[in-house]
């Protein structure tokens, strides 16, 4: 990554919006257009597909960088094509929660509109990014060839507090296609990734399934904690769920 490039790129704007999720990617993305332009608008789209604690991050984030945080409300279950959870459900929920960004920026005198897709994210197999392409929303990182690598090492040498954060897709991801997707499937996964999170879990997902199952998944590096805590982890999930499973393929 030559610094050079990424000054210039972003020195063209001199008040873009950033797309802000709270998560590395986003985080990175916004310290560059804060560190290189003359200002910058950061936008959390707040819906019911995210849990808690990644406004919370993005809070700090902003903090860190001093960039005040702008929140946009968003009922993205209002979408009948959201709820009904078809395969381009992320299609239906990018295009609703970033068409609120791109009007308020709009509002807000912004001169472009980015958002954190890096170099290694395939689009292919991501339908949200089609709405970004259709809102001509900016993915800098991906258009500069930054990689995932790259934005955690950027990330750590900013103290970015979100530098070593997991990967994270929203809440809706745990519930399988073609099933419904409401508002108490969606507080009763986060409620279990709550739990998870209380004992110590960094990367793994409780995933729905049908006859109200719970299937945990877990990096390998976290199984050892999971043979520890395996009765707590039955006992607090047994509440949500009727059963409870693990699945045995390395998240």
């Amino acid at each position: 990554m030559d610094n050079e490039t990424v000054k210039n790129y972003f020195c063209k704007y001199n008040n873009p919006a950033v797309a802000f999720s709270g998560g590395v990617d986003s985080s990175v993305l916004l310290a560059l257009a804060k560190k290189y332009c003359p200002s910058v608008c950061a936008y959390y789209v707040k819906s019911q597909l995210q849990p808690d604690f990644e406004l919370r991050d993005a809070l700090l984030v902003c903090e860190k960088l001093g960039v005040e945080l702008n929140i946009i409300n968003c009922d993205v279950l209002n979408n009948s094509k959201v709820r009904e959870n078809g395969i381009n459900r992320c299609y239906f929920c990018k295009k609703e929660m970033m068409t609120r960004i791109v009007e308020r920026a709009k509002l807000d005198g912004c001169d472009a509109v980015l958002e954190g897709t890096n170099a290694d994210d395939d689009v292919f197999e991501r339908p949200g990014f089609k709405a970004v392409q259709e809102l001509s929303v900016l993915s800098p990182l991906k258009t500069l060839g930054i990689s995932k690598e790259q934005v955690r090492a950027i990330a750590r040498e900013l103290y970015l507090p979100t530098y070593n954060k997991p990967a994270y897709a929203c809440l809706a991801t745990r519930i399988p296609h073609g099933s419904e997707i409401s508002l108490a499937l969606l507080i009763k996964t986060e409620k279990a990734e709550n739990l998870m999170k209380s004992f110590g879990f960094n990367n793994f997902r409780v995933r729905y399934r049908e006859d109200n199952t719970a299937l945990i998944q877990l990096d390998s590096s976290e199984f050892e904690l999971f043979t520890e805590k395996r009765k707590e982890i039955y006992f607090g999930l047994s509440k949500l769920y009727s059963n409870v499973y693990y699945d045995l393929k390395d998240r």
